[in-house]
Order: structure tokens, then sequence, then C-alpha cells
């Protein structure tokens, strides 16, 4: 009987190594499959928790965190590589807006019931890194998490429940109470964690240590 390894991962749909790191992790999971069975659990974690609502330019954002917004597009170079070796077309250049993710986030969760988080999560990356989509409109964030196989009059509903807000604050709450101040971070078996979004091949190596 195989060993189940349950793995919780923070991270937020505007960051494009937590895209890279989805991936890898998928890649590794393929090459474990074998030997464990996974349980993968999506927990939030918003970058930007100060975005207004209606979400704002992406490239102010990006100038006023990171600075010159030409020399920030140069050096996300080797993460195109990284992306393109992992079927990730990423068109961060052409981005217009950086949205308030917290939204987001709550789908995400409430998709955990249905054991569609990963699902929905992949999607909302291709949707804001490789299709543009404006995830700051509520009916955006609607539209693909039906594609992803939510229902979407039973989400809608869901959005405006204090308890689900209630409890995505809390759980992000926890997560930083663990002092996680980066993402993509990965909780394996409640006993090792492992930062960034690392190679395939420590990946693999981190499971079997656990």
């Amino acid at each position: 009987m195989k060993k189940t390894i349950e793995i919780k991962i923070a991270s937020d749909v505007v960051c494009p190594w937590c895209f890279v790191g989805k991936r890898q992790l998928k890649q590794a999971m393929e090459l474990l499959k074998d030997e464990y069975h996974f349980e993968i659990t999506y927990l939030p974690f918003e970058l930007s928790p100060g975005i207004s609502a209606e979400g704002v330019n992406f490239k102010q954002h990006i100038t006023e965190k990171f600075g010159d917004f030409e020399k920030f597009i140069a050096r996300t170079s080797m993460l195109n590589e990284r992306g393109a070796a992992l079927d990730i077309d990423f068109q961060i250049a052409q981005i217009e807006v950086s949205p308030n993710t917290f939204p987001i986030h709550l789908v995400i969760q409430y998709a955990h019931q249905f054991g569609l988080q990963s699902v929905v999560t992949e999607a909302f990356f291709k949707a804001y890194f490789e299709e543009l989509i404006d995830l700051s409109k509520t009916e955006n964030i609607l539209a693909i998490a039906k594609l992803a196989g939510l229902d979407e009059e039973l989400l809608s509903a869901a959005l405006q429940s204090e308890d689900l807000a209630s409890q995505t604050k809390d759980l992000q709450d926890k997560v930083l109470a663990l002092g996680i101040t980066g993402v993509p971070f990965y909780i394996i078996d409640n006993q090792y964690g492992l930062s960034g979004a690392v190679p395939v091949t420590e990946l693999v190596s981190a499971i079997r240590q656990v």
C-alpha cells in the first residue's frame, strides 16, 4: 500500500514562480506516483493585500514595488525560460491590471470541498499569465471557476458569505504566523518546509526524506 503524503502549498495566483512551482510539483508527483499517494492543499497568501478591490495598473504597481518597469521585465528572461520548459507561455509584459487576490483565494478555498483546488488554481494561473484576463472583475473570476468545474450560482452565493471570508482570512493568518514571508512555500506532511520554486529533483528528494 502506498504511503500518503500531504503537501500544503502557500501561494498567490499573481506569483509567476508559484505557477512554475505548481508545474514542477506536478512533475515530481508523476515521478513518485508508484511510491506515494498525494493530498494537495492550497493555502492563501496575498502578495499585495493593500490593492484596491478594483485593482491597479500593473505597470504602475510593479514600478512602485520593484523600480524601473523595463528593467523588471528584462529580469524575467530566466523566468520565461523556466516557464517555457514547463509549457507555460508567460505574457508578463502585457498584463494590464494587478488585482486584489483575496476574492480569488475565496474561490480556491471554496473549491477545496469539491477536490478542485488544484484545477481551479491552475485555471487562474493560466488566465492571468497566459490569457491576460483581468482578475479584478468578479464576472471573470466566476467564469474561470465555472470552466474549472465549480457551480457558478452556488459559488456566487458563497462569495457573499462572511463565513467563507472569515475562514480564508483565519487560514492566511495561520500561514503568516508560521513565519512564511514568500511564496511558493511547501509544507510536506506537516514536518518539512520548502521555500521557493525549487527544482523537481529537490522536491523529489524532500518528499522521500520526509
